[in-house]
């Protein structure tokens, strides 16, 4: 007798389901059988999606996440939900803090089966940066308004078409000499296939995962210039990398960090500088079932595309 998955049919609603994170998830619960509406203020973001679909399996819903009677109708139906949801830019309380209350709320009063709440390592409601203190705000607020959601802090994401190795690998590329900010402070960097493997896993046993605060890090904690060094080293590249002393860094973020294009914003200086790792203090990819993957499993195929010539260049060794 073949086991129904408890996924299967099952409607679920993905807040921010069109962003690069959502696209991930949803791809995972599209091969689970689960029915999808993608919430969010541009879903045509998403129509990669529907030829992974069966016919009716996924339907795209405009919503404003800071508009409650928006949130309330994009849920309409669903069994289970997801709040991907977040922000650098624009007012972040009314994002990551109004916006989690107004999904949480609107869970509850639907009599949704469960909610899995994506976060971040870092959140905290004494921190010194907006992103911090409204990531901890909407985590509180998720807690208050659906006690048996699950939350998720994710440390740094990364992926084949992800923008934070891309960005740097493209910097390296490009220069010869390179500034490292806070070339001290260790990342545990997360795959964007493990994150979602870890918001599938909680929806489909809440019974065992509602109520839990897990902290999602990968398998090693890697120095920002340790890292510049393992990128540059995959594109066949020699580089001179600059550690910046943190006063020197915090004095460019603070001066140039309002201007268009600036190397690195105060806010992002903020949270680099304290790192992105597991504090040990919840339970992590262990308890969902899943072993995390090392960048090094991925880091010398993507650079192919950075090298010099590259697929007919010179393979590092």
């Amino acid at each position: 007798m073949t086991r129904t998955d408890p996924l299967s049919g099952k409607l679920v609603t993905l807040f921010g389901g069109s962003g690069w994170v959502g696209i991930h998830v949803a791809q995972d619960l599209l091969k689970r059988g689960a029915r999808l509406k993608i919430a969010s203020r541009h879903p045509e973001k998403a129509r990669d999606l529907r030829p992974m679909a069966n016919l009716g399996q996924v339907a795209m819903v405009r919503c404003d996440v800071t508009r409650s009677e928006s949130v309330r109708a994009a849920m309409t139906g669903s069994d289970l939900v997801v709040n991907l949801v977040g922000t650098f830019e624009g007012d972040l309380g009314a994002v990551m803090a109004d916006g989690a209350q107004n999904i949480a709320k609107a869970a509850a009063e639907e009599g949704v089966q469960a909610l899995v709440h994506v976060s971040a390592i870092g959140a905290d409601i004494e921190g010194d940066t907006a992103y911090a203190v409204t990531k901890a705000e909407g985590e509180e607020a998720v807690r208050d308004a659906f006690p048996k959601a699950t939350i998720m802090r994710p440390s740094i994401i990364f992926g084949e078409d992800g923008e934070f190795i891309n960005m740097m690998a493209g910097l390296i590329q490009r220069l010869p000499v390179l500034p490292v900010f806070a070339p001290d402070s260790e990342l545990q960097l997360v795959w964007v296939d493990d994150v979602a493997a870890a918001i599938v896993a909680a929806l489909g046993d809440p019974s065992k995962h509602g109520g839990k605060t897990y902290e999602l890090g990968g398998p090693e904690r890697v120095p920002m210039l340790a890292l510049n060094r393992r990128i540059a080293e995959q594109q066949g590249r020699k580089r001179h990398f600059i550690p910046l002393p943190d006063s020197v860094s915090g004095g460019i973020a603070a001066a140039t960090g309002w201007m268009p294009g600036a190397p690195i914003t105060q806010q992002q200086w903020k949270l680099l500088e304290k790192g992105s790792t597991v504090s040990g203090d919840y339970p992590g990819f262990d308890k969902l079932g899943i072993t995390p993957k090392p960048l090094d499993v991925f880091l010398e195929r993507w650079m192919v595309r950075y090298r010099k010539h590259g697929r007919f260049g010179v393979k590092p060794v």
